[in-house]
């Protein structure tokens, strides 16, 4: 009973920490690593011990579908280089940097703990820094190259996680066996989150009742990442290609009212999670330490401060040298060759300072064994310290420091997304006009008529203006529906052909769906 109210007296903390974070234009998870941090040094709380394999599964799978519905496929296949440069090459940078500062400051700890420590606190995770920069409005590059990162590098990085936990836990090494076994596990979670993804939708198909469609949602989520651990596969790259295919599949079979509202639950379960990490972390962090005394508390202190300046200037190091090479070759190349895709000066040190880390780092901290069967990981206690220092000096330097450095910079959005809404809204005003002009003629049809030629005339749709109420309502709301349909069909048309991205998509798809809302017969406006 005792930890249950602590648990919901810390999420309402969490909940005004995020309104202050809001007012205060910096990422929420920065003040509930302040909160875990003060959790820590309070005396009293309680023990908390979490199973070490329930912890990624927890914490990851649904954070991780929630962004990876969101991404596109197209960005991110426009600007694969840099992504792919951040996902893997920056990963392993750190991983070996960070290895070797732990190495050099704790002789002690071995090379496969020192590993797993550098594969813990090397995949950034891009939703803090995304929250503050989508105010922001940064070029809209930035945004896909940081998205499209979170994404990719948790797989690379966790591989080598476990590979390390496992060569410390039997002391067998597979060095480069682990190449191969890479590139056959990515090449299998990819076609299994497709398959399983497919399957999903097959099964829901007739699922209408909106609580037990975003139960099964939640539950389809567990089952991909649990099954994809089980058979050997990559669990993150599962759940990416899982949520991916859902997001090219899924708009055309789900109305308004069931996405609105999985949309919601979704976001406050995401929000949840994250407050439950920093709550774990910070009474794991009580718990170490209560047991740290004299010279072990200053050796770990002291690394602990090493990590963070290494995980820190490994990205801006890589980022610069990386985007400058870029741009040297690019006025070397042949024109032939086409464009080499890289963000300005601007734009890269801004991709260089987000490299906040967060639920990912703590997740793959606490599921290290801390005990039986296996015994406990050796030097667990330095480990978690570290990452939790990471995460709370990145979140706190770099994501209050993040807004100040992009009104410096004075960079300005590219205005690619709002291009494409503009050409989706005439493109879907477009369809429905065509079946308006497949009815009779009447005043109310002509009406809706003239709203939609209004929409492609000005490229935009006041989503709270009220459609009129005429006698033959019925017929009205029935050809309503219908141009509501062929709207999404030209929307998901517009998006297969990348003539729009996801985000355009998204945007255009929230509002076809308050139109769908004002047509639904269940949804009556109070008189």
């Amino acid at each position: 009973m005792e930890l249950f109210e602590l648990v919901i007296a810390l999420l309402l903390a969490g909940a005004v920490l995020a309104l202050w974070a809001d007012r205060l234009g910096i990422p929420y998870p920065a003040l509930l690593a302040l909160a875990g941090a003060g959790l820590a040094l309070l005396p009293g709380t309680p023990q908390v011990t979490l199973d070490p394999a329930l912890a990624l599964a927890l914490f990851v799978a649904p954070t991780l579908l929630d962004a990876a519905y969101d991404a596109s496929p197209r960005d991110l296949k426009a600007n694969l280089a840099p992504v792919v440069s951040l996902a893997l090459v920056m990963v392993a940078l750190t991983t070996g940097a960070v290895a070797f500062v732990a190495r050099h400051l704790v002789p002690g700890v071995g090379w496969p703990a020192a590993i797993a420590l550098g594969a813990i606190v090397a995949p950034p995770d891009a939703s803090a820094a995304t929250a503050v920069l989508r105010r922001l409005r940064p070029p809209h590059r930035v945004l896909v190259i940081l998205e499209g990162e979170s994404l990719f590098n948790d797989a690379g990085a966790l591989l080598v996680f476990r590979a390390a936990v496992a060569a410390a836990m039997t002391g067998v090494i597979s060095g480069w066996a682990l190449v191969p076994l890479f590139v056959l596990t990515c090449a299998g979670s990819v076609i299994a989150g497709i398959v399983l993804a497919r399957t999903y939708l097959w099964l829901t198909s007739r699922v209408e009742d909106i609580p037990i469609s975003v139960l099964l949602q939640f539950v389809g989520t567990f089952a991909v990442w649990l099954l994809a651990d089980r058979i050997g596969l990559s669990a993150i790259i599962t759940v990416v290609s899982y949520a991916m295919t859902l997001a090219r599949r899924a708009p055309g079979r789900v109305d308004a009212r069931h996405r609105i509202s999985s949309y919601a639950v979704w976001d406050v379960a995401v929000f949840v999670l994250n407050v439950l990490a920093f709550v774990l972390i910070g009474l794991q962090l009580r718990t170490i330490l209560a047991r740290l005394h004299g010279a072990d508390l200053y050796t770990y202190g002291l690394c602990a401060a090493a990590v963070c300046i290494t995980v820190i200037l490994v990205r801006i190091l890589w980022v610069m040298s990386y985007s400058a090479s870029v741009r040297w070759w690019a006025r070397l190349a042949p024109r032939s060759r086409g464009p080499i895709r890289v963000p300005g000066l601007g734009g890269s040190l801004v991709v260089s300072w987000c490299g906040m880390r967060g639920i990912v780092t703590l997740a793959a901290a606490l599921a290290l064994p801390d005990g039986a069967p296996s015994g406990a990981f050796p030097y667990r206690d330095l480990i978690i310290l570290c990452a939790f220092c990471v995460v709370l000096s990145t979140l706190i330097v770099q994501g209050m420091t993040l807004r100040p450095l992009m009104r410096w910079l004075t960079l300005k959005d590219d205005g690619s997304v709002e291009r494409e809404v503009k050409i989706a809204r005439a493109e879907t005003a477009r369809a429905a006009l065509k079946v308006f002009a497949e009815a009779d003629a009447s005043p109310s049809i002509g009406t809706l008529r003239r709203q939609y030629e209004a929409r492609i005339r000005l490229g935009e749709l006041q989503s709270d203006a009220r459609l009129p109420q005429p006698r033959d309502e019925p017929q009205l709301t029935d050809l309503h529906r219908r141009a509501i349909h062929a709207q999404r069909q030209a929307l998901v048309q517009l998006r297969e052909r990348a003539v729009i991205g996801d985000d355009a998509f998204h945007a255009a798809e929230e509002e076809i769906d308050l139109l769908e809302l004002t047509t639904d017969s269940r949804i009556r406006p109070a008189p």
